[in-house]
């Protein structure tokens, strides 16, 4: 399943939650904008993120040991 919405200034913030691994890298990097649910997988809390959060967003992006996590 891919997750997609416009992100203000950083571009598309797209999530495959069946290649989540749960390891929380993206929560660590950006919790303003990732979460994980009940069984451990990404959740995106804010799809819109301001333009600040930007840099963490990336970071999240980078630090996904499954490659969930993509910028469009």
């Amino acid at each position: 399943m891919t997750l997609a919405g416009r992100a203000s200034g950083i571009g598309e913030i797209s999530v495959e939650r069946d290649r989540c691994v749960g390891a929380g890298q993206c929560v660590l990097a950006a919790p303003a904008v990732f979460d994980q649910d009940e069984e451990g997988l990404v959740l995106v809390l804010d799809a819109r993120p301001p333009v600040s959060p930007s840099d963490a967003v990336h970071e999240a992006v980078r630090a996904c040991p499954s490659g969930a996590l993509a910028l469009g």
